[in-house]
């Protein structure tokens, strides 16, 4: 039921933005344990993927 100035009771809940650290965390996994095993240099393939799916979720890379 409206209050007297107009309000709802329920309140839209506040999306809080996403952080770099929380974002795509399938492709951090894959690139992070590829560079672990096998170094940098042989994991360019994961990396970008990485890189593509944080652009998607907004982040400059």
């Amino acid at each position: 039921m409206p209050s007297e100035h107009g309000a709802t009771a329920e309140a839209a809940p506040v999306k809080k933005p996403l952080k770099i650290c929380c974002a795509c965390p399938e492709t951090k996994k894959n690139r992070d344990e590829c560079m672990v095993m096998n170094g940098e240099d042989k994991c360019q393939a994961l990396i970008e993927a990485h890189k593509q799916c944080l652009r998607k979720e907004g982040f400059n890379v």
